[in-house]
């Protein structure tokens, strides 16, 4: 919403890390959270991943090789081994390139875990979002029941746990605010709050 309001491409680049876990499960390098890492790095050249503006949710659809998977990588499978995926230097050091490529010119509203800190840590404005993991299992339990993907709330709020704790402590880009990013916790926002919240830090930095 940020994105359309400015006019600003929105990239999802955690998405990006999900649709190679996706292709990983779907051509045999990944079993359950078993990742063969050579054989996924073997695949990377063959893994084309775009973002096309779906006017019907106001947001970007995932594609790999041409193919929509937005539906797909936002499941508990996905969810399950993308930390796994995330650590592989290879894999990292492709789509950091790939994420650089997509924001150069700048106009780009990008979410994901390095951004402010490996990907751009020169941007105009950084903006650290956080929430209770109890409050985001709920989010995420509603967007799969609404999927029609059968699975608990204590199941999702252990993988976000267990993600978040694999994340913040892997070797390669782990998650962790940036000295110079804003905090913002939307436990309790609803998201008209929270763009009220973050624009006037955008006119403040960038005079959009």
């Amino acid at each position: 919403m940020l994105a359309a309001r400015l006019g600003y491409i929105f990239i999802d680049t955690g998405a990006m890390y999900r649709a190679v876990t996706l292709y990983g499960l779907t051509h045999g390098a990944i079993d359950g959270d078993r990742v063969d890492a050579d054989r996924l790095v073997g695949m990377l050249d063959d893994i084309d991943i775009t973002f096309r503006f779906n006017p019907a949710r106001q947001a970007s659809d995932v594609y790999v090789n041409g193919q929509c998977v937005e539906d797909r990588i936002r499941g508990i499978e996905v969810s399950r081994a993308v930390s796994s995926v995330s650590r592989i230097p290879a894999v990292r050091k492709k789509l950091v390139a790939l994420q650089q490529q997509m924001g150069r010119d700048k106009g780009v509203v990008m979410d994901g875990r390095d951004i402010g800190t490996v990907v751009f840590p020169d941007a105009e404005l950084k903006i650290f979002m956080t929430a209770d993991p109890h409050v985001r299992a709920e989010r995420r339990y509603r967007e799969l029941a609404a999927a029609g993907e059968t699975v608990s709330l204590e199941e999702i709020e252990r993988n976000i746990r267990e993600r978040d704790l694999a994340d913040q402590t892997r070797e390669i880009s782990p998650l962790r605010k940036a000295p110079d990013a804003e905090v913002l916790d939307n436990s309790r926002m609803t998201v008209e709050e929270q763009l009220a919240w973050v624009e006037p830090l955008i006119r403040e930095r960038t005079g959009a």
